[in-house]
């Protein structure tokens, strides 16, 4: 039986090509058993405000700088940060063409009542993807039973192994980081999505690339967006 997959760390409202790569596999795996590294975009993404990108974040209980990224949790002011950033989504987007349909996705999504934040970005990844059509299953890393001593292309090929995998699809930037051979050694096939050119109307803004799946939802119905998703390049390894 073919199965593809794909593993990446849970970021929250990740731009389009986050989706594109949930929406070409069977099951995505969330990354979520790995050191936590600030600055990347687990609790923070970038929104349009006023004809420019402006990064929105969600504080996370201070915890020790080798933590895991399933031990980390929202901080005690994170209903507070909540209420603040669907006001600048709010203003931002109102005169949106999907505005009413996607900012009460987002309420929902951000008025979850759970603290971990893998967990809480796992659903809300799940209701995203239930609004644009996309039934690919997720699985968090932690809950897979394999070897957690092993790093890098070794624990990937691992994780795929335990999961019956025949086919592992990364986003285009690990080109350089997995060997064809040691996949096909396993009898699984590696590929990289490529995104291509994405471009929608912004209000009457300059196109600004790459910001969150909040910024095309707000511009693009449900079919356009499913358009989007296949807007991509399979790349095969030589």
């Amino acid at each position: 039986m073919q199965c593809s997959i794909a593993l990446m760390q849970p970021y929250l409202f990740p731009y389009i090509g986050y989706f594109q790569l949930i929406n070409a596999v069977d099951r995505f795996v969330i990354h979520d058993d790995v050191q936590f590294i600030k600055a990347g975009w687990i609790n923070r993404n970038r929104i349009l405000v006023n004809g420019k990108d402006q990064i929105i974040t969600f504080p996370l209980k201070k915890d020790s700088s080798f933590a895991k990224i399933n031990s980390r949790c929202w901080a005690d002011s994170f209903q507070e940060l909540v209420k603040k950033n669907l006001r600048i989504l709010h203003a931002a987007y109102v005169k949106a063409p999907h505005y009413s349909q996607v900012y009460s996705l987002v309420e929902e999504i951000l008025n979850y009542n759970e603290s971990n934040v893998p967990i809480f970005i796992l659903r809300q990844l799940e209701l995203i993807c239930k609004y644009m059509g996309v039934s690919t299953q997720f699985i968090l890393s932690s809950s897979i039973n394999k070897d957690n001593e092993l790093r890098s292309e070794e624990r990937v090929i691992e994780i795929n192994k335990r999961l019956g995998s025949t086919h592992y699809i990364n986003p285009i930037g690990g080109l350089g980081l997995y060997k064809k051979d040691n996949f096909s050694k396993q009898g699984i096939k590696l590929s990289f999505i490529k995104t291509g050119p994405i471009l929608y109307k912004q209000y009457d803004n300059e196109f600004i690339p790459d910001l969150s799946i909040i910024d095309v939802l707000m511009f693009n119905d449900v079919h356009k967006v499913q358009e989007l998703l296949s807007c991509y390049e399979e790349v095969i390894p030589q």
